[in-house]
């Protein structure tokens, strides 16, 4: 896949994080988490304790709001995707099923 095709998928992706984080309701189906002050430079850290693994954490960027990976996180109270709705997200952008 091209470098552009993915970039789109990425924006998209992460418009729809951000977007899902907006329309999720306070009893909505959500994974809610307090983020602690040793993950303000390393949002691996809450994409390995929330999923498992570190690769998520455009994921986490992308529910606090930040720009970019060398923004700092602000202690907060994140609204994520659980497995399978972050599943539907990415298959939906197109993100990360590249082949």
């Amino acid at each position: 896949m091209s470098q552009e095709k993915n970039t789109v998928a990425t924006a998209i992706f992460y418009r729809q994080v951000r977007d899902f984080v907006a329309k999720t309701p306070v009893w909505g189906m959500a994974i809610r988490y307090q983020t602690k002050p040793d993950e303000r430079f390393d949002m691996t850290l809450i994409s390995r304790r929330i999923y498992g693994r570190p690769d998520e954490f455009l994921v986490v960027m992308a529910a606090a709001g930040l720009d970019s990976v060398e923004q700092e996180l602000p202690e907060q109270l994140l609204v994520l995707p659980t497995e399978s709705q972050l599943l539907t997200l990415k298959t939906a952008a197109r993100f990360g099923n590249f082949g």
